[in-house]
């Protein structure tokens, strides 16, 4: 089940303290950007953010789950996603913490590849 672009707008929406939060669909599912650097996931309705030292020691009861089969675990985010500022700071503190994403090297294509 894919979710609903209504429910990312929501929580993209309780997160804006954050930083500059934006989101983008990714296989049927959300990726959520805080500066630029993906901090979470919407899979299923749900957000999953990704683990960090510091989220970890901010988030008082961790639930860990795996946004999708095979992924590594995300700390599952439920309740606490109400509170606008506890939420908005659970995402400062893993973007602060991600290193920043290198940036897109774009390849010349050849006459010869072209053809």
């Amino acid at each position: 089940m894919s979710s609903d672009q209504s429910f990312v707008e929501f929580v993209v929406d309780q997160m804006e303290n954050a930083g500059e939060i934006r989101y983008k669909k990714m296989f049927g599912e959300y990726g959520l950007y805080c500066d630029d650097k993906i901090v979470a996931l919407v899979c299923d309705n749900r957000l999953f953010v990704k683990p960090t030292k510091a989220g970890k020691s901010f988030i008082s009861n961790i639930v860990e789950a795996p946004p999708y089969p095979g992924a590594k675990p995300y700390f599952l985010i439920e309740e606490q996603m109400e509170d606008r500022d506890w939420i908005s700071r659970l995402i400062k503190l893993t973007a602060n913490e991600l290193p920043i994403p290198k940036p897109k090297v774009k390849t010349k294509i050849s006459k010869r590849e072209r053809s």
